[in-house]
């Protein structure tokens, strides 16, 4: 199921690059950074990168059709934020809340994937958690440039938020942790769980948030990279707490008086 996952995230993310480069392509030619970009570029015409996301949506169902008739017609339901989010850079200053919608559905698909259905007092928290997440590191990403999306009439949240960045960052990240440990808490989690995630969850964000300069292109690209060090913390959480979980069964069970 995890190879199935990943490989579906894989595939749709890259999906979703395809559509977010082909609507944005008259942007990212005004934009230093993006106007290398193979379409912007002229390298790849619109009708070749039409084809090649037929491929990856092919490939992305191909995927979908492993797994049971509720996540199938779910997980349809992300297509709308896939599609959309393209053109809501170009009419509100909140286009990284829809990737957030879009990026995270698999918080939830995961879910149903598993038990045929979606607990959610569990998944919608974790859903929570990734989009508030999405709007800290795309945040921080968009500043990367914020002078020439500002010439092109691109906006973002980056712009929204401007010098406060560091400030409404800041309530992002404790709704993250806050999201993550309640998920967890419903889920039945145990203590490892929360000593990582709340422990060194909360100081990687706040690392993050103490050493990016959004006036800096470098340094914004290094705190957004580096966010793949949180999520490896997440997962050392939930690894760590199913570990303790076994290891604790184990022992109860040898302590059992046989019968």
């Amino acid at each position: 199921m995890m190879a199935l996952f990943g490989t579906g995230a894989v595939v749709m993310r890259g999906a979703g690059c395809t559509i977010n480069d082909m609507w944005d392509v008259d942007f990212d030619k005004k934009v230093e950074r993006t106007k290398t970009r193979p379409i912007a570029s002229g390298l790849v015409t619109r009708p070749k990168a039409l084809a090649f996301l037929g491929v990856q949506l092919s490939a992305g169902l191909a995927v979908l059709l492993q797994m049971n008739p509720y996540t199938i017609f779910f997980c349809f339901g992300s297509m709308p934020f896939v599609i959309m989010y393209p053109f809501m850079k170009r009419i509100t200053y909140w286009p990284q809340l829809f990737l957030g919608l879009a990026y995270n559905w698999g918080a939830l698909a995961g879910w149903s994937a598993v038990a045929g259905s979606i607990d959610w007092t569990v998944a919608l928290p974790l859903y929570a958690a990734g989009v508030s997440w999405t709007l800290v590191y795309d945040t921080v990403y968009g500043h990367q440039d914020k002078r020439d999306d500002i010439a092109a009439g691109v906006k973002s949240t980056s712009l929204l938020f401007g010098d406060n960045t560091k400030t409404v960052l800041s309530g992002f990240s404790a709704a993250t942790i806050s999201l993550m440990c309640l998920s967890g808490y419903m889920n039945g989690q145990g203590l490892p769980f929360f000593l990582t995630v709340a422990g060194a969850g909360s100081a990687h964000l706040l690392w993050q948030l103490k050493s990016v300069d959004i006036n800096n292109p470098s340094v914004c690209w290094r705190i957004f990279k580096s966010n793949a060090w949180f999520g490896a913390i997440i997962f050392s959480a939930i690894l760590a707490d199913l570990a303790y979980d076994r290891i604790t069964s184990s022992n109860d069970t040898e302590e059992q008086p046989s019968l």
